[in-house]
Order: structure tokens, then sequence, then C-alpha cells
């Protein structure tokens, strides 16, 4: 478990001086756990949250009612996949967090998860996406409209009672429930964050099985390089929009006694 502390920064919903997060990764840990929070890690350091990087499966779940956050970041393995020693776990602590009123942001494989947790399903897609590409949204400033990351093989449904956000011809983007936000594609991606991922796809051969599928990897790190500034700031205009609302949801639902 990784620790990021702040010195200073806004009162947290939940008490404190600070809000507090978690924030969880898989199936990675240390530098390479580190590495795969991109701008998310960046943006949430810099609105002072103090956050707790957790490998699934590895470390505990803190009490979700404690935190000020919940963030669920991506995977290579399917979130309907109840064979995976962690998974029932995590849905688990999801559930919990919901219950909550914990604000959840959930990318790719999280996206999915936190869809599955409210109800929705998730399913292999009938056409993957892996590249950076535009999303149709119904709403600009909580999800522009890209290009976004993708780099995924399975997707979900869009989960009873959420409000549908943002999609593309292949998959659903991007919901809303109450304080909590699910993405398919990942607007964490730098520079940085594919060489963690590519590294990873090598050391178990899925660099392989993805040339073989036509995927030009070069290519790609060459693009999200040159468009490297754009995904940062679509990403912090994303979460700063995620935070804004998840913060007064939360606080009108305190002062409202629910």
């Amino acid at each position: 478990m990784t620790t990021t502390a702040i010195d200073s920064g806004p009162v947290g919903q939940g008490g404190g001086s600070q809000p507090r997060a978690v924030i969880v990764v898989h199936d990675v840990s240390g530098l390479v756990a580190t590495g795969e929070l991109g701008t998310i890690g960046d943006r949430i350091a810099q609105h002072g949250i103090r956050f707790d990087l957790l490998t699934a499966g590895d470390d505990p779940f803190p009490d979700p009612a404690a935190l000020d956050l919940v963030v669920i970041m991506g995977s290579d393995k399917s979130a309907y996949d109840d064979t995976i020693p962690w998974l029932a776990d995590e849905l688990a602590y999801l559930r919990e967090a919901v219950r909550a009123g914990t604000p959840v942001l959930g990318v790719c494989f999280g996206g999915q998860l936190l869809a599955r947790a409210l109800g929705g399903t998730v399913r292999p897609a009938e056409r993957p996406e892996l590249g950076l590409m535009p999303v149709t949204t119904i709403d600009q400033a909580a999800i522009p409209t890209g290009p976004w990351m993708e780099a995924h093989w399975d997707t979900f449904t869009v989960p009873p009672g959420a409000r549908r956000l943002a999609w593309t011809p292949d998959a659903e983007q991007a919901f809303r429930f109450g304080p909590h936000l699910g993405l398919q594609f990942h607007p964490e991606i730098t520079p940085t964050v594919f060489e963690t991922w590519t590294a990873v796809w090598q050391a178990r051969g899925h660099d392989r099985e993805l040339a073989a599928m036509g995927h030009d990897l070069a290519a790609l790190r060459a693009e999200i390089a040159r468009r490297a500034d754009a995904c940062r700031a679509a990403s912090y205009t994303l979460f700063d929009s995620f935070w804004a609302h998840a913060r007064t949801y939360r606080r009108a639902r305190t002062l409202g006694g629910a």
C-alpha cells in the first residue's frame, strides 16, 4: 500500500482537514502501480486529496464511509469473470461505497465493475477499441469530446437509473449515478502511462497479440506523445467536473439528512 500525502488542501467531506481517497489498481504494485495513475493521480493531488494506493487482493480496503473518494483503475481482466480471486471482494466493496454515499470514479475495468455493482451488465465487446478516439457526449462540461484513449475488449450497459453521458458506435463510454462516474475510456493516459502499459503487455505477451490484430503500438505511442497536452487538459476538465458534482451531491445529501 502506498500513501500520498498533501501538506494542505480543502476540507474533506467526511470530516478532517483533507479529503481522503483510495485508488485501487490490479495485478501491479510499487512503481508500476504508481505509473498507471497518470493525469488522474496528478489532478487528485492538485486538489489536495490524500490518497492510499491499493492493489486489489493484496491490500485491505478501508471503510468507504471514512473516505471522500474511491477510484477504481483499469485491468486486463474481465469484470464479469467471477473466477478472479479478488473480484468478489472488490465488487462487494464498491457496493458498500455506493451504500455509504462515497463518490466512486471507475476507469475502464473500474467503470465496468461500477456498472455491475449498480445493476448493469458487462460482456465481451463485439468490436474492441484501442487508440485515441472521440466520443459522442451530451455534456461537454462533464465529458469533453476528446479524443480519449480506448483500450478495452469488454463493454458495459448503463445501469438502471443512471444517466448516459457518452458513447461511441461500439461501446458505452460514460454514465453518472448520483455522485458516481463510470468511464470506459482512460482519461489518465500520458506517454509514461502508455510505457507502463506496454512494459506489462510485453511481459505477458500481449504486445504480440496486439500486433497480430493489426495494432501499430509505435504509431500509437507517437500519437499519444503528440496529443499529450490536449489529453491532460481534457482529463483535468473531466476530473474537475466530477469532483465538483460529487462534493455538491454529497453536501446536499448531508444537509438533507439522507
